[in-house]
């Protein structure tokens, strides 16, 4: 059983940036695409972003592009979520995720349809 612990988040002002980090436990953490998902008071979790097993490709939602980058350090076993231009609808708990099953494409993850582990998130505030 994986363990994702996020960390990062605090309290900003819109406009202002924020850098998340998540590390994972275990020795495969290059084998698994990684993500990071979002639920704001009374929604849905939503896709964020989504990056691939070894960092050549990344996703992200259209309510992000442009404003936050994600990374990953295999060496480090961690996922960074880069966020920039924080906007008032930005404030969420997120979440890291990692797919249960090993080289599932990162793509695939903004559909939220496959089982997966999940960390226990950091609260995101941002102040208008």
């Amino acid at each position: 059983q994986v363990q994702l612990v996020e960390s990062g988040g605090g309290l900003v002002q819109a406009g202002g940036s924020l850098r998340l980090s998540c590390v994972a436990s275990g020795r495969t953490f290059s084998n698994y695409a990684m993500g990071w998902f979002r639920q704001a008071p009374g929604k849905e979790r939503e896709f964020v972003s989504s990056i691939s097993r070894e960092g050549q490709s990344a996703y992200y939602a259209d309510s992000v592009k442009g404003r936050f980058t994600i990374s990953r350090d295999n060496a480090k076993n961690t996922v960074y979520l880069q966020m920039n231009s924080l906007k008032p609808e930005d404030t969420a708990v997120y979440y890291c995720s990692r797919p249960q099953v090993p080289f599932t494409n990162a793509q695939a993850m903004s559909r939220m349809n496959q089982r997966a582990s999940w960390g226990q998130g950091t609260q995101v505030t941002v102040s208008s």
